[in-house]
């Protein structure tokens, strides 16, 4: 069944994200045949790295940062233009901002926490997980006209050469009147909040958890994450805690990673984080639990103590 689907490509920095090409390579199979288009909001990277029929921008006064009232509108205004059947969004923060909003504005029913997508019929199946990653949910989208908040790392890059033929077509979305009476205003993005962090990118990853006992012994993994040319990734607890910004969460409820080594410290690898890592090339796990459900699943282990451990390897990479 062909469908137009609209993907909402946030950029991280200078770049698009993995997320960005995950969703347009997963609209690309559900579109059959149908226009999938691309809406990049504010400046950013090249839009013409998006590989989509049609890369819709839209930039100016309002959109330099992101403001979930600003990109609401145009958000809006890209989906009366082009009147997708499948709306598709990350499920970060700006996918839950606006989700909820343009599903109950435009009548399309709303499924957040997507971890799978697929056709059954002239319907789309979404498999959400709930309750922190302990329940999966099926939801089907008649005709498959849905909008979809997806946890990045969900689906597999599209190869390489995998768009449509072509380079994307790139044209100025007409700004929305909105714009011009905005009742918010973004002073600044929060420090350790930044949106070039993206550590579904990352060829290497240093992940803590509750073993490090103190959010003071962070910085002792922050030094071997710089020191190894590594991101700092961590468990939903040391986010929840406020240790991590929530942008490093790594698991079922937060982002899933495919780095060429995975080093976790203070984690005793329960289900919902080991769902997140499984995709990892090489794991190696430290926790003083000796039963610990992560050594059956790393490549190597140890039970030493995860700050003695951190400081051993500072003082052997000589920092």
């Amino acid at each position: 069944m062909s469908r137009p689907v609209l993907v909402l490509a946030e950029a991280a920095g200078e770049t698009f994200p993995d997320a960005c090409f995950e969703l347009l390579g997963r609209a690309r199979e559900l579109a059959g045949g149908g226009t999938v288009t691309a809406l990049a909001i504010g400046p950013g990277p090249d839009p013409a790295a998006l590989p989509a029929d049609l890369v819709l921008t839209a930039d100016g006064p309002g959109l330099e940062r992101y403001n979930p009232e600003a990109w609401l509108a145009v958000l809006e205004a890209a989906a009366t233009a082009r009147e997708p059947d499948l709306v598709l969004l990350a499920n970060t923060t700006a996918g839950m901002d606006l989700g909820g909003v343009l599903a109950v504005r435009s009548g399309r029913p709303l499924v957040v926490s997507v971890v799978d997508l697929h056709p059954e019929g002239d319907d789309l199946v979404a498999v959400s997980q709930l309750f922190g990653g302990r329940l999966a949910a099926e939801v089907v989208l008649a005709g498959g006209r849905g909008i979809c908040a997806v946890v990045p790392g969900s689906f597999p890059m599209p190869p390489a050469g995998s768009a449509a033929g072509t380079a994307a077509s790139v044209e100025d979305l007409p700004l929305p009147a909105a714009l011009g009476s905005l009742r918010t205003e973004a002073l600044e993005v929060p420090p350790g909040e930044s949106e070039d962090v993206d550590i579904t990118k990352a060829p290497l990853l240093v992940s803590v958890g509750r073993g490090l006992q103190s959010a003071d012994n962070v910085p002792l993994a922050t030094d071997v994450a710089t020191a190894l040319g590594a991101a700092l990734a961590g468990t939903s607890q040391v986010c929840d805690l406020g240790w991590l910004p929530r942008t490093r969460h790594v698991g079922k409820s937060g982002v899933k990673v495919r780095p060429r080594a995975y080093l976790a410290f203070g984690i005793s690898g329960a289900p919902e984080h080991l769902e997140g890592v499984r995709a990892s090339e090489l794991i190696v796990a430290c926790t003083t639990d000796a039963e610990a459900p992560f050594f059956l699943a790393a490549d190597y282990g140890t039970t030493v103590d995860a700050v003695e451990l951190l400081r051993a390897l500072l003082e052997a990479l000589g920092t």
